[in-house]
């Protein structure tokens, strides 16, 4: 039984591409792009206590810390703050769905380890080992550096962390047992599943991307009465002239503040690993030729449009591919099943969500 367990854990674990940051000549100067976007201004400090780590949720009386959850949406945070950078509706409904998203994951974790330690199974440390290392490769671009500075402004230790990755473990580990006795998925159905994520599977320290690029400063020192919410504006206006049919290099060359200007914007074959990633996740998952923006940037706005997007390869359809393809077959034929089955559990468990 626990052979099998420890099996479902590993193939959980290759889901998703790891990425191994690489160097690259810098341009002339610093791309606005290339610059990860600022963290929301802190509000003032209360003049009463000041709560360390509340209770977003309790889960028969095991408490689910909000600085568990914080940590969880960081890079959602940060990648919503970059799309709509004057806030408003959308990023709220996407940023509140994101948040409750998350709180259910951590009450639906921790109704799970009841079941697990019933069985007596356990995950080996090397096993957590990994997965760690894979999310941050995933998530922080392969920076252990920034990856620990989420985890201090979250209020997280390392050990904490790894509790919550266990965890996680622990629920995929779960639910691939309690539905392990499926039918095997059919050739066709591997197939079909291999050729749906390939693409998410790929090595993406191969991406590359070329773009043109307008960036407007928050501040500009030629304009003493410009403010970020008048910079925004104009930056919005542009992107809509541009997507109106307007040329860009034009717009460029009178409008952007940066090293690129002169050239239209254009900026040529720069790697996925050069840019933050909450600008790679935008970019290259839009058309080329499309108008994306205006994105928000530690000094300013940004406007791109992609001009060639060249993506690594997927990995060929070998065994341990396809085995992974069949859990994930597995998990969609069982989804039915499994949300009936926790559920049950949910409403037999003892829930308090706070927050």
């Amino acid at each position: 039984m626990k052979s099998r367990l420890v099996l479902a854990l590993v193939l959980s674990g290759t889901v998703l591409p790891v990425a191994v940051v690489s160097a690259q000549e810098p341009p002339p100067e610093p791309s606005p792009l290339q610059q990860p976007p600022p963290r929301p201004t802190a509000p003032p400090r209360p003049s009463g206590p000041v709560e360390v780590n509340g209770i977003a949720a309790k889960v028969n009386g095991r408490v689910i810390t909000k600085n568990q959850v914080s940590f969880m949406l960081a890079p959602i945070f940060a990648q919503l703050a970059t799309q709509f950078p004057g806030r408003g509706a959308q990023f709220e409904m996407k940023f509140k769905e994101a948040k409750a998203n998350i709180v259910q994951e951590l009450i639906d974790r921790q109704i799970i380890l009841d079941e697990f330690k019933l069985i007596g199974a356990s995950i080996k440390p090397n096993v957590i080992d990994e997965e760690i290392k894979r999310q941050i490769h995933d998530l922080y671009n392969g920076d252990e550096v920034k990856f620990r500075e989420e985890l201090k402004r979250s209020r997280l230790t390392m050990d904490g962390y790894r509790t919550m990755t266990q965890e996680k473990m622990v629920v995929q580990a779960m639910r691939a047992k309690q539905f392990s006795d499926a039918p095997p998925p059919l050739p066709n159905e591997i197939q079909n599943e291999y050729n749906a994520v390939k693409s998410t599977l790929r090595d993406v320290t191969k991406d590359v991307i070329s773009f043109q690029k307008i960036f407007i400063p928050a501040m500009d020192a030629s304009n003493q009465t410009a403010t970020p919410e008048t910079q925004l504006a104009l930056a919005g206006d542009l992107a809509r002239q541009l997507a109106a049919g307007k040329d860009f290099a034009e717009l460029a060359k009178a409008q952007s503040k940066d090293a690129y200007a002169d050239k239209g914007g254009l900026q040529e074959n720069v790697p996925r690993t050069d840019l933050s990633p909450e600008f790679a996740s935008i970019i290259f998952e839009a058309q080329v030729g499309k108008i994306v923006g205006p994105l928000l940037d530690r000094q300013g706005f940004t406007i791109v449009k992609p001009t060639k997007i060249s993506l690594g390869a997927p990995p060929p359809l070998n065994d341990k591919v396809r085995e992974m393809l069949e859990e994930r077959v597995r998990r969609k034929k069982t989804s039915g099943q499994y949300e009936r089955w926790i559920e049950a559990r949910r409403k037999r468990a003892m829930i308090d969500i706070r927050s």
